[in-house]
């Protein structure tokens, strides 16, 4: 058992150069831009749930059946945070 340990503390405590290093930092920051190109954010994707009409002061909800649900929609993320 010590001398697994010991192997593992001695390959982690070898020294790395520069540019390995900066291939290997180079190589996960790709890899992290690509995943998150490939797998981009679903939970706004498609036809939006209320159409806000954020000029309006119940953003336009009395339409719907749940205005409560379409306000609380309209104001966190649509209207007055940055939509």
């Amino acid at each position: 058992m010590n001398d697994k340990f010991d192997e593992l503390t001695k390959n982690i405590a070898q020294s790395v150069t520069r540019r390995g290093a900066l291939k290997k930092f180079g190589a996960g920051l790709v890899a992290m831009t690509l995943a998150s190109l490939a797998f981009p954010n679903r939970a706004r994707a498609g036809k939006p749930l209320y159409h806000c009409q954020c000029q309006k002061p119940d953003f336009g909800c009395s339409r719907y059946p749940n205005v409560e649900a379409c306000m609380n929609y309209c104001f966190y993320p649509g209207c007055y945070n940055g939509g």
